[in-house]
């Protein structure tokens, strides 16, 4: 959604639990140039209070009584409403991932979140909505810087990483994926990047449950299957 330089990012929140809407509403009235402009607790007051508040951006709770998050965005997308979403779940599946990606939710944060690991979201929001407003040519050049930033800010928010896990190796892995053609095992990308298959498959998994890589198996001459994995939407 178009927003003038310097305008605070207006926010719905959708939340069914009243503890936890407290709690959000809290977080993101700490966060400079955001404010809450309204709170809904099911899918369809979150649709009646978009169509009446035109937020930005609506933080909004995937499961709850009634119409559920994920529905209330098919609705949004098939009415071709101009609203950016944040997606909170406890869900951590992959189904449940793939499905908010194709509808184009911009971040997708698993319960329990910290204040940084939201704040972090919003940041990375305002920046792209800023670098967007700019009136400029988009060139292909800006188109770059634009997409850079949100792939880099999004894996920033991966700071809060499962134990054993370290960002410098993460982000090692994922400057190595984003430069392949090709699908490739975890062996030969641990190889590449001096990491053991062991190690290497770990944060792929990780990456995988976070919605940026994806896996398929392929078997080998002996009908044993391989994982193979490359970044999300790479290769097609």
């Amino acid at each position: 959604m178009s927003k003038k330089q310097n305008e605070s990012i207006h926010v719905l929140l959708v939340e069914d639990d009243p503890m936890v809407q407290q709690v959000n509403r809290m977080f993101i009235e700490k966060i400079d140039g955001v404010i809450v402009v309204g709170v809904a607790s099911t899918g369809l007051e979150g649709k009646k209070q978009i169509e009446l508040l035109n937020p930005d951006i609506v933080l909004l709770d995937i499961f709850m009584p009634g119409q559920d998050g994920l529905s209330l965005i098919q609705d949004l997308r098939q009415e071709k409403v101009d609203v950016d979403i944040i997606a909170v779940t406890a869900a951590n599946d992959t189904k449940t991932v793939k499905a908010l990606l194709r509808y184009g939710v911009i971040d997708y944060i698993v319960k329990p979140f910290t204040f940084e690991r939201l704040k972090q979201a919003f940041k990375q929001y305002i920046d792209v909505q800023s670098q967007l407003n700019q009136d400029v040519p988009m060139t292909q050049d800006k188109l770059d810087e634009v997409l850079s930033t949100q792939k880099k800010d999004e894996l920033k928010s991966s700071a809060d990483l499962p134990k054993g896990l370290h960002e410098q190796t993460l982000n090692q892995i994922y400057n190595y994926l984003s430069k392949m053609k090709d699908s490739k095992s975890a062996e030969e990308i641990g190889s590449n990047v001096g990491l053991a298959r062991v190690t290497a498959r770990r944060y792929l998994n990780y990456l995988e449950s976070i919605g940026k890589v994806e896996m398929e198996l392929t078997y080998g001459a002996i009908g044993r299957p391989i994982q193979m994995y490359r970044l999300k939407g790479e290769g097609r």
